[in-house]
């Protein structure tokens, strides 16, 4: 009998033994991001323990020997131990991402600054430029002058001056022509020496193409007319008043993006997201945590994420998705929507309007009479648009388990209610040439409203 028990508790131990090194090997080649994992599923060590636990009982049965199938306190020790080993490892890699330098020497020492002495380059006025950073902020400006010209400072991280005066030597900015093109990035430093940041502060030409990619810092580029690239591990990005189109590839951080004159692009993850004032079109693509806004996009905005899939054609006014609500005002063009668990709430929309909606209210303003087809599908929550009085329409509203209530009526108009509590609303009001109205809902309610 207790081989039966060895056998079972060493399959038990294996499989968590071998869970947890496969989490943290895949962590180690940043695969794998272990936060999310213990925050979300760390119920599989319950769920593993049971099913051992299940092939304990099957095998005690059969061999008569019911003892075998409890849980032993070193089992649960196991899963204590390894989930505090996971929380660790968890910890320490937050605390090296959220605070700058490197463990222990963050918590010790001061930060000893020191000028960056960097000869300027002379470079064509429409040079490609590349900017590498690793561990700092990075400022790019646009000058009238034909030359790269970068100044800031160098942050050491020390015991004592003369040791942050030793380290900083060597360090330095080098400008490098590779091919048609040129490239800015650190030197004198070793490889994943966090105690030391270099602050950058870089003037370039105006019509120079530039990209920059950096480590950890935060990133500010202005007044370019030509295209810009910007990806950022980690760090805010600022791009405005740029001439051309802008690039972003976000890993962990917040973008502001105002007045530019082309299109927008930003892709990754990370949290805030503001852009104003582009001529161009915005395109963002992925997980944004928020609030996501936008103001003033002339060529419309494409919003891609695993929640959610936004098109609007243009957008004269404001879009903001925010702690579960989501809002459009003042988008003259068609506007597409899926999504879900989102209250919407979409204003004075003048072209097409499909939306498709899952456990959120969806509510529609018009402040002038719709032109273009409405339609809008929702579960598991309700459905309000208000028309003015003026309105013509075709309308088909189906609301099953709900009612639907309209403040329009007429002979054209046709309610009908089934005993099992289903709402079904049809018919014409208005001119004969009118847009079509489609509204479906389960579990809600349907509300048709009139402004004079």
């Amino acid at each position: 009998m207790s081989t039966s028990r060895q056998r079972t508790s060493g399959i038990f131990t294996g499989l968590v033994l071998i869970t947890v090194g496969c989490l943290l090997l895949l962590h180690n080649y940043r695969g794998l991001e272990l936060g999310d994992v213990l925050l979300h599923w760390w119920p599989l060590a319950l769920i593993f323990l049971g099913l051992i636990k299940l092939y304990d009982r099957t095998v005690a049965r059969r061999s008569e020997d019911i003892g075998s199938a409890r849980i032993t306190g070193g089992e649960i020790l196991l899963v204590i131990g390894m989930i505090t080993l996971v929380s660790l490892v968890v910890a320490v890699d937050y605390a090296r991402r959220s605070i700058p330098g490197k463990l222990p020497i963050e918590f010790s020492g001061d930060s000893y600054p020191f000028d960056l002495d960097v000869v300027p380059v002379n470079v064509p006025a429409n040079a490609r430029i590349i900017v590498r950073g690793g561990h700092g902020q990075i400022s790019v400006r646009a000058s009238d002058a034909a030359e790269i010209r970068v100044s800031g400072k160098k942050n050491v991280h020390a015991w004592s001056e003369s040791d942050a005066q030793h380290r900083a030597g060597p360090v330095s900015v080098e400008i490098v022509q590779n091919g048609d093109g040129y490239e800015i990035h650190p030197s004198g430093m070793g490889a994943g020496d966090d105690r030391i940041s270099i602050d950058m502060d870089i003037q370039v030409p105006k019509k120079a193409s530039v990209a920059v990619r950096n480590e950890r810092g935060d990133i500010n580029v202005s007044d370019m007319t030509a295209p810009v690239s910007v990806t950022s591990t980690n760090g805010d990005v600022e791009v405005r008043d740029s001439g051309s189109d802008v690039s972003i590839e976000m890993h962990k951080g917040d973008v502001k993006v105002s007045d530019t004159k082309g299109d927008i692009k930003i892709s990754g993850k990370g949290g805030q997201v503001d852009v104003a004032g582009a001529t161009g079109s915005f395109t963002l693509d992925g997980e944004f945590y928020g609030p996501i806004r936008a103001d003033k996009v002339a060529k419309g905005l494409r919003f891609i994420s695993q929640r959610t899939d936004l098109t609007l054609t243009s957008l004269s006014g404001h879009m903001e998705a925010s702690s579960g609500n989501l809002e459009i005002a003042d988008a003259p063009g068609d506007i597409t929507l899926r999504t879900n668990r989102y209250s919407v709430t979409i204003e004075n929309a003048t072209g097409k309007v499909k939306v498709d909606n899952r456990d959120g209210d969806v509510d529609l303003r018009f402040s002038s009479p719709p032109k273009d087809d409405i339609g809008v599908t929702n579960t598991n929550a309700s459905i309000s648009i208000t028309l003015p009085g003026s309105s013509s329409f075709n309308i088909l509203a189906d609301c099953h388990s709900c009612d639907v209530d309209s403040e329009f009526s007429g002979d054209t108009l046709k309610k009908t209610t089934s005993q099992s509590g289903d709402s079904h609303l049809e018919g014409k009001y208005g001119k004969e040439r009118s847009p079509k109205i489609t509204l479906k809902t389960s579990y809600g309610a349907i509300s048709i409203r009139k402004t004079s």
